[in-house]
């Protein structure tokens, strides 16, 4: 019989050469070989499940893996792309990896360079860029940019739109304005950071009992969701629940 280190080696090899034909990332080969057998299972469920499965799921699961394993992956190719061809989608695409890096300073900038020209009123850049900019503390900014934006047609009056609204607001001390803008997002925005920042608002503005009463529902949300997306839904959890506390 082959013994388990064998089989390892084996299973390992394997992927190394599936790795080589398949023209993926070098990267792999050192996971494959210095984890074994755990670097060639997370081989397998990223790169050969999906491949087998196919279909948009397969390939949410390819992303995610990668992304998990490289988190900068994303930004750096973004950049490239950005770098040899700065049209305004690369620019978007290299702010929102910045973003997703915490990088805020750098994601307004680039928000600010992709919003001329034809491009000047684009609702999803400035909503964007408004949210770097409350981010950075630059409220009365994002404010400018967001009450421009809703004299845009109706489509451009979004939920996404009145939580950055109502972010800035409460950080500008327009308490009454920011609770109409924060209730009316969390009542309409998928997800929990809706439900998580009216939380958060209510906390912060001495109401703790409103605050604990959107934790509640907050929760009976959360029990219903389904088990792939509760990790960053107990992230919003976690917010609310400190500022109800």
């Amino acid at each position: 019989m082959i013994p388990l280190f064998g089989l390892s080696l084996i299973f390992s090899i394997a992927l190394c050469v599936h790795v080589v034909r398949s023209g993926q990332a070098m990267y792999w080969l050192l996971i494959i070989l210095m984890f074994q057998p755990l670097g060639g299972i997370v081989y397998l469920l990223a790169i050969v499940a999906p491949e087998f499965m196919g279909g948009a799921k397969a390939q949410q699961m390819k992303v995610a893996a990668r992304q998990a394993l490289d988190p900068q992956r994303e930004y750096r190719e973004a950049g490239r792309d950005a770098e040899d061809a700065p049209t305004v989608t690369n620019l978007s695409r290299l702010a929102a990896a910045a973003t997703s890096l915490g990088k805020h300073e750098e994601a307004e900038r680039i928000y600010a360079q992709a919003l001329q020209g034809h491009y000047a009123d684009d609702p999803a850049l400035m909503l964007a860029r408004a949210n770097s900019l409350i981010e950075l503390g630059r409220a009365a900014e994002a404010l400018t940019l967001l009450e421009a934006l809703g004299q845009q047609d109706v489509k451009s009056r979004t939920p996404q739109t009145a939580l950055a609204l109502g972010r800035a607001q409460a950080a500008l001390g327009r308490t009454e304005e920011a609770d109409v803008s924060l209730r009316w997002a969390a009542a309409h925005l998928p997800g929990f950071e809706g439900m998580a920042r009216y939380a958060v608002f209510l906390g912060e503005s001495g109401r703790k009992a409103e605050a604990r009463e959107a934790l509640v529902e907050l929760d009976k949300r959360l029990a219903k969701t389904h088990p792939r997306f509760r990790k960053e839904a107990k992230g919003w959890r976690e917010m609310a629940a400190a500022a109800a506390g």
